[in-house]
């Protein structure tokens, strides 16, 4: 009876986190349109924060002991799992295709290990390190380096931004993880991850609100239409889907797979988000990907699995991803889920 249930467990779970995949890795191709239509980059982040956040307010106040317990904790996660991933994302979707920006991203576990190997000095495992070779070569096939970088390397710089932001939470996460006592010397019970996921993004919403100043964006915009291959699809409908789907939905089933599975594996079904986003944009942008980056992507997504799963398992603590995007675009030790990317 009970592995029936452990397996019904790991089964709602698998569902779940494919629900997350598919919710994340349709960001860029509904925010796209809202781009070339004529909104900034930046102001689509804001309204898929700050949308985002209103939802998310009676959890805030039900999880309002964060505020005064995890400040830091809640500013580093807005700031970078929220603010900076989805910023740099959106930015990048807006001069190159949806998967090259994405696959970009996955270049944080990469980036991660670098960092615990250069600057923590922690060693890494020989398997680790060949994960990092595998994502970095299948980068160049992805942005064809032979053809003199043909992609605009803004656009790839501003996807790597959002790598680096992705890189940014996880290593606040480890050090999130050491502190297991409360300033009594307690044992302190880790932050409840959903209550992060809330207060992420109101922070976020606060940064994006000064950096995005979006009483200068023309709203009309969103009364309008926005072309999707050819076809013109009502803007309002684009920026539910985005809302809704592709941060609230996303955000909170990639927290409860985790819940049910392993960080591990619900880390290995989040790679699927970089080719469900290359699949949606091929269908719903017209966006096509040549034999070898769709190899150089495989590549990517091999080495990123390789470097997750062989890097040393950090101590369990407050963590999310991203999107924000966003890491490895899914989940960072247990907590949230790019980006992902937004990840």
């Amino acid at each position: 009876m009970q592995a029936s249930s452990g397996f019904q467990g790991r089964s709602a779970g698998l569902g779940l986190a494919l629900v997350s995949a598919f919710a994340f890795g349709g960001s860029g191709v509904a925010a796209k349109p809202l781009i070339e239509a004529g909104l900034d980059p930046l102001h689509v982040v804001w309204l898929r924060v700050a949308g985002a956040a209103v939802i998310m307010l009676p959890v805030a106040w039900r999880h309002r002991n964060l505020v005064r317990e995890r400040p830091a904790l809640l500013a580093g996660f807005g700031l970078f799992a929220v603010a900076g991933v989805q910023a740099f994302y959106f930015a990048s979707i807006s001069r190159i295709p949806v998967g090259v920006a994405l696959l970009v991203e996955y270049l944080a576990p990469a980036l991660v290990l670098g960092w615990v190997r250069f600057v923590q000095r922690r060693p890494v495992t020989r398997a680790a390190a060949v994960g990092v070779v595998l994502a970095v070569g299948g980068l160049a096939c992805v942005v064809e380096v032979w053809s003199g970088l043909k992609f605009d390397l803004l656009g790839l710089l501003l996807a790597l931004g959002a790598a680096c932001c992705q890189v940014g939470y996880f290593v606040l996460s480890d050090h999130g993880g050491q502190d297991g006592r409360d300033g009594g010397g307690k044992h302190a019970e880790p932050p409840h991850p959903v209550g992060v996921i809330a207060y992420g993004l109101i922070v976020g919403a606060a940064v994006l609100t000064v950096v995005a100043r979006p009483w200068g964006m023309d709203w009309s915009l969103l009364g309008g239409s926005a072309g999707m291959n050819g076809d013109e699809v009502p803007a309002w409908l684009l920026l539910g889907w985005i809302v809704l789907l592709a941060t609230v939905l996303a955000y909170v089933t990639g927290v409860v797979s985790v819940r049910l599975l392993s960080p591990q594996v619900a880390g290995v079904v989040a790679c699927l988000e970089a080719v469900i986003a290359t699949g949606l944009a091929r269908v719903l942008l017209g966006e096509h990907l040549s034999a070898p980056q769709l190899i150089g992507g495989f590549v990517v997504l091999t080495g990123a699995f390789i470097a997750q799963s062989a890097a040393p398992k950090p101590p369990s603590g407050p963590v999310a991803s991203g999107a924000g995007a966003g890491a490895v675009a899914g989940v960072v030790e247990g907590e949230l889920s790019g980006g992902r990317a937004p990840h």
